[in-house]
């Protein structure tokens, strides 16, 4: 059979490192930021670790050769993302949020936007990247005909497009200070000329274009607001997804990344690559949680005569739970090698990446609640670590595209297409018959 889950020499350097990372710079963190209340505070606070990580070619490794970065397979990032949540989720998203904000870029590899990029190949400073995309009414059906679509829209005036427009739960979108990401890919719709006939595919006008913080700074006082400061259960020191402003920014032509009907499909394959990803956050979640009920089961015995792991309800529950984190790491390596290896044409591999992404985070939720039954009221002291477990994982369904309103539409889509085969990621197209 032609499936290997050893690691391979370089694999395992790459996850040695992200071990390494997240015990001696992202772990000492958290008693940092817990030290304030407000979620704005509390992100500044990891701004350290954050410039460490550029230092350190975490971001350039998270753009591909090809325009200068030095990343490797999907599969190493998989690695790189379960080591960071399995010890400090918080501070590692803020990372992985600027991952995001790149991925536009990394995808469309325009030359003319390189200067673009630059700031985030000098593994200097502390520059955040952004996709911003959510808005404050939802995007679930933004591309839907005959719907009001996206508020955020542009409008070509000469050589510039001038931005205006509300969102929200985009991370890092208003930087380090509220005044705006170095670099921001901002989803919108185009209404130059807008179409009157109500049967227009609403894709025609989506369109991305790069906001830098110097574009805004160069519009000047009130062009960008932060109107609230969101405070999230979980992820309380990550780049926050304020609701955040644009009123009349002014861009030159060359910061276009996406034409109108470019947009749509690109917004949509930035959150496939990050659909793999969640599936990572949710097995590092679920390892944290197995790791720490395993211990209390092992050196406690709740007054009985042998410790908690041989009743046998506790076993049940905790081997439950390791079988499941099990499963959701292969389901990850298994997406991340399809997303760039196949087999199968690009709609079979997204769907295991949006299979990953699903399964995998409802899957943390019941597996940090059966580690919590495991373990009994103990759990509930906000010294042991499962409330902030339970915190985290409880937004893996529901971010980066919700699993019942965009998730699982997009299985549906796919599964009621024409020519629609169900295995074909697994076993490749079927041979012609002779």
């Amino acid at each position: 059979m032609p499936i290997d889950f050893h690691l391979s020499s370089n694999d395992v350097a790459v996850r040695t490192d992200a071990m390494s990372f997240a015990q001696n710079v992202l772990k000492p963190m958290r008693t940092k930021y817990k030290v304030y209340k407000e979620h704005q505070k509390q992100f500044e606070a990891t701004r350290p670790a954050y410039a460490t990580a550029v230092a350190g070619g975490l971001i350039k490794g998270q753009i591909p050769p090809a325009i200068g970065g030095t990343s490797g397979p999907l599969t190493q990032a998989a690695i790189v993302v379960e080591e960071f949540y399995a010890v400090e989720p918080a501070t590692a998203l803020t990372i992985f949020g600027t991952s995001l904000g790149l991925t536009a870029l990394n995808i469309t590899q325009k030359p003319g936007h390189s200067e673009f990029i630059a700031p985030f190949l000098s593994c200097e400073g502390t520059p955040l990247a952004s996709l911003v995309f959510s808005e404050p009414g939802g995007v679930a059906n933004y591309t839907e005909k005959g719907a009001p679509g996206l508020n955020t829209t542009a409008r070509r005036e000469g050589d510039e497009w001038v931005i205006n427009g509300d969102k929200k739960w985009a991370t890092n979108s208003a930087g380090w200070d509220n005044r705006g990401a170095d670099l921001a890919c901002v989803v919108c719709r185009d209404v130059t000329n807008p179409s009157e006939d109500p049967d227009a595919d609403p894709k025609d006008s989506i369109m991305i274009i790069i906001i830098t913080r110097a574009d805004l700074d160069r519009n000047g006082e009130g062009c960008f607001q932060v109107l609230h400061e969101v405070s999230t259960a979980g992820h309380s020191a990550t780049g926050p997804g304020h609701h955040i402003k644009y009123t009349n920014v002014r861009v030159p032509t060359k910061n276009v990344l996406c034409d109108p009907g470019e947009g749509a499909a690109i917004a949509s394959a930035c959150f496939d690559m990050t659909a793999v990803l969640v599936g990572a956050m949710s097995v590092g979640v679920m390892r944290a949680a197995f790791d720490a009920a395993l211990a209390f089961a092992k050196g406690d015995d709740r007054r009985g005569k042998v410790p908690l792991l041989e009743r046998q309800a506790v076993a049940d529950l905790l081997s439950g739970v390791k079988m499941q984190t099990e499963a959701c790491r292969a389901l990850t390596w298994k997406a991340a090698h399809a997303m760039e290896h196949g087999p199968g044409d690009y709609s079979a591999r997204r769907e295991l990446a949006l299979a990953t992404k699903v399964y995998c985070s409802d899957a943390a939720v019941k597996a940090v609640m059966d580690a919590i039954n495991a373990v009994g009221v103990t759990a509930y002291d906000v010294e042991q670590p499962f409330a902030e477990l339970l915190s985290t994982a409880i937004a893996l369904p529901i971010f980066d595209g919700g699993n019942v309103g965009i998730r699982r539409r997009h299985l549906q889509e796919i599964m009621l297409s024409p020519d629609y085969d169900p295995w074909v990621a697994t076993y490749g197209p079927p041979t012609a018959s002779k």
